[in-house]
């Protein structure tokens, strides 16, 4: 079967962890078919490329917590990778992987905070070489 071989956009502006892994997991499996992925964080998404606000991620933070908890323990008896190891899979697999530059300052964080990997995007230049020249634009 043939490689998909596309140019993929993934914005990511949430940081309920359901949305933040089904970003990733969609980046990283169009990555590994061939497709040039880049990431952009903006918004609430900034929080899941935080180094300390990663691990505190949420899932179904508007569901009463029972609900949360099963699908945490559900993603761990299926032995899925983490939120940090999927963004150290897709940083050292070749995507690329940017924060808003505006977003980033608004909820008080640097560069210094990001994970590995992560740089601020070109406002003056992303939606022309990113969004624009995509064959695909995906949000979460």
């Amino acid at each position: 079967m043939a490689r998909i071989s596309k140019n993929v956009s993934v914005m990511c502006f949430h940081d309920e962890l359901c949305q933040v892994y089904n970003a990733l997991m969609t980046a990283l499996s169009l990555l590994r078919e061939g497709s040039k992925v880049t990431l952009f964080f903006g918004s609430r998404g900034v929080n899941a490329i935080h180094k300390g606000k990663v691990k505190e991620l949420k899932c179904l933070p508007d569901q009463p917590k029972e609900a949360g908890d099963a699908v945490m323990k559900r993603m761990e008896e299926m032995e899925l990778p983490s939120v940090e190891e999927l963004l150290f899979m897709l940083w050292k697999e070749g995507a690329q992987m940017l924060a808003c530059p505006l977003n980033v300052p608004l909820f008080g964080m640097s560069k210094a905070d990001f994970v590995d990997g992560v740089v601020f995007a070109n406002p003056a230049t992303y939606y022309k070489e990113i969004v624009v020249q995509a064959d695909m634009n995906l949000t979460f």
